[in-house]
């Protein structure tokens, strides 16, 4: 039991650390928003999905996902769709301040766009589903419930902790010139992760 938790706890770390879309997205709400409270809603939308695909994944949705073609374009066509949105989106986003609130996305959009690089970003469905989804086969019983759950306490920590850490690298910035720089770098690497899954896509 105490091996599977571990597993779980270190497979989870080691295919959430890598600087990948969400982590940007979610990081850069942290910077932008002006009170942490506001950050809540793309935090907790990520960790749901997560917890979504990290469940289906042990339940054995993997074996389905990975088998059938069609859903592998979808998702491919899905994701780079909403990676060249989000990256248009993103830069021309502007810091929020005080007298300009409407530039911080508001709690709808991010609830939409933290489902749409979660559900709709084919690596973050293969690292679940592909990776988690496989380690789990090998534990039965409270083993591989101790395995999930500690995948899934894993996500919903680190989504806390990187906005957190978001949210103080925007309040050391008081020029705002640290955000846009960042707005460009994040929208820079969701066109580069667009422009892969079109190679993908076309290959």
């Amino acid at each position: 039991m105490i091996s599977a938790v571990i597993h779980g706890f270190i497979l989870a770390f080691g295919l959430i650390l890598p600087l990948g879309v969400q982590n940007v997205f979610i990081f850069n709400q942290g910077a932008t928003q002006r009170k942490f409270s506001r950050t809540l809603p793309v935090v907790i939308t990520a960790s749901i999905c997560d917890t979504i695909l990290i469940t289906l994944a042990v339940l054995g949705v993997s074996v389905i996902v990975l088998g059938v073609y069609w859903i592998k374009i979808v998702l491919l066509t899905g994701g780079i769709i909403f990676l060249v949105y989000m990256g248009y989106t993103t830069w021309k986003s502007k810091p929020a301040t005080t007298s300009s609130s409407e530039k911080a996305l508001t709690p709808k959009k991010q609830i939409v766009f933290a489902a749409s690089v979660s559900l709709l970003n084919p690596h973050a469905i293969m690292d679940t589903i592909g990776v988690i989804g496989t380690s789990s086969i090998s534990y039965s019983d409270t083993e591989k419930i101790g395995f999930t759950l500690a995948c899934i306490i894993t996500s919903w920590i680190w989504f806390f902790s990187l906005s957190l850490v978001g949210r103080q690298v925007g309040r050391l910035d008081n020029s705002g010139r640290f955000i846009i720089i960042l707005n460009k770098v994040s929208a820079l690497i969701m066109w580069g992760t667009a422009i892969y899954l079109i190679i993908t896509l076309i290959s």
